[in-house]
């Protein structure tokens, strides 16, 4: 039975004022688009008969044809969301034994909220092993991990690494360490519900072609800032729809690093792979989650989703932080429909491999179109401004009531109209990423979780 509500962490609610002028002004610009549309059709259509060349004819037949693409894959997603069902938790004396890794870097006092959150889980202590790797942060998140270290005792294992090499390094240790059969791996800016371990290992008992899990993730600082407000709703519909759609098929994509769970005997099939991938001749330093799916995938073992399996994480706050985060998620896209592209096509596992196929196609169409498409857009944003401006926010309008609609029904409805304003800060500020990625697909580097050089001097003084 799903809940309409869960229980989540509630952060100090900032007041409701500028929020609903942000909501006001947006359907204020997308209903009155939608009004310029209506009246002015006729305008609009004589300046497109006298403008229109033969250019434009086939602009309008190849945007028709990508419309109806996207349309019948999301209707062909639908289908398989329709098909989903989540894996029942099992008693315990099913459970199998399972290893928790929490890499950290420069994560401060969340590191110890996330180990307090994992040792409060409702998973049988004697099954589980919790190890923390600190991966040479220049903050005090070494002192909460020792104050989380004398709260849990002997049920938590913490490491330093001597200086800071990357999350795909502490997380290799911590496979390296890990005796339970199962690896399940949380961000230390993550909140996991009391069940969410029981409910992401319960897919692995009794289903030998299961080789990861990913969870479903929220996020924990929506009440604090306009843009994790936003990103709510995006995420909510990226999970508990696409990649319930993509479990049908034993192909989720991606197991996110905020939540994931392996089989130990999977992850050791691959780890000298993992720990060594390189791209254009360089160490693999992002995109570890994704590469970690697609190397399971290839020994044709089944990735799935469970949507009972919550884990609440922080998402950015400011801009300059979120296109990082987005720029680090399209590079490893790149590099990693790559390596999949080289596997996918083969008779990589048993049974049905289609539908993989199709999920792979469709990635693979929104990078080779992600330059066509800003020159389109370019285009018609000097040829036809007006024009261009009232049709992308009529299509806004149009395509995030599908996200609204499914966040409304499966949660709240005042949350859900979020989608709006997201739709249009990413059309408007964000839409570079996928270019700027492609071109930059070779650079490596985390990009996020810097502290300001002021607050490092600061720490090492106190040190």
């Amino acid at each position: 039975m799903e809940m309409k509500k869960e229980a989540t962490p509630s952060p100090k609610k900032n007041s409701n004022s500028p929020n609903q002028l942000v909501l006001l002004g947006t359907f204020l610009l997308l209903f009155g688009a939608l009004a310029v549309s209506y009246f002015f059709y006729p305008y609009f259509q004589e300046i497109h008969l006298e403008k229109m060349t033969n250019f434009d004819n086939i602009l309008k037949y190849v945007g028709f044809t990508l419309l109806a693409i996207q349309i019948s894959f999301l209707v062909y997603l639908f289908v398989l969301y329709l098909k989903y069902k989540v894996v029942k938790p099992v008693a315990n004396e099913s459970l199998p034994t399972c290893t928790i890794i929490v890499p950290a870097y420069n994560e401060g006092e969340l590191v110890y909220k996330t180990l307090i959150s994992l040792a409060e889980s409702d998973y049988p202590e004697e099954k589980m092993q919790l190890i923390s790797i600190d991966d040479g942060s220049a903050d005090d998140t070494w002192n909460w991990m020792l104050k989380a270290k004398n709260e849990l005792g002997e049920r938590l294992t913490i490491y330093q690494q001597p200086k800071n090499k990357g999350k795909r390094h502490a997380l290799y240790r911590g496979f390296k360490l890990g005796t339970g059969d199962i690896f399940i791996t949380v961000d230390s800016d993550s909140i996991v519900q009391k069940n969410t371990l029981r409910n992401m290992v319960s897919p692995f008992v009794g289903n030998q072609k299961c080789g990861a899990v990913a969870g479903n993730v929220r996020v924990l600082n929506r009440k604090k800032a306009l843009i994790p407000r936003m990103l709510n709703v995006s995420f909510a519909f990226s999970f508990e729809f696409v990649r319930s759609a993509q479990s049908t098929l034993g192909t989720v994509m991606c197991t996110p690093g905020a939540l994931a769970a392996y089989r130990k005997e999977a992850v050791f099939n691959c780890l000298s792979d993992w720990i060594n991938q390189k791209f254009n001749g360089q160490p693999s330093d992002i995109g570890e989650d994704r590469a970690m799916t697609n190397m399971i995938l290839k020994q044709g073992y089944h990735v799935l989703f469970q949507r009972n399996a919550l884990v609440f994480t922080n998402i950015p706050e400011r801009y300059k932080n979120l296109y990082k985060m987005f720029i680090r998620w399209e590079r490893s896209n790149v590099r990693e429909n790559i390596a999949m592209s080289k596997f996918a096509f083969k008779n990589f596992r048993e049974g049905a491999k289609l539908g993989t196929r199709i999920l792979l196609l469709n990635q693979w169409i929104k990078i080779l179109l992600a330059y066509p498409l800003l020159l389109v857009m370019l285009y018609f944003v000097i040829s036809s401004p007006l024009l261009f401006i009232t049709s992308a926010l009529v299509s806004i309008l149009v395509l995030s009531s599908v996200q609204a609609i499914f966040y409304a029904k499966k949660h709240e409805l005042s949350d859900s109209f979020w989608a709006y304003p997201y739709s249009i800060f990413y059309t408007f500020t964000l839409f570079w990423i996928t270019p700027y990625a492609i071109a930059t697909a070779s650079k490596s580097g985390w990009l996020t979780r810097e502290l300001p050089q002021k607050k490092i001097a600061i720490t090492l003084n106190k040190n």
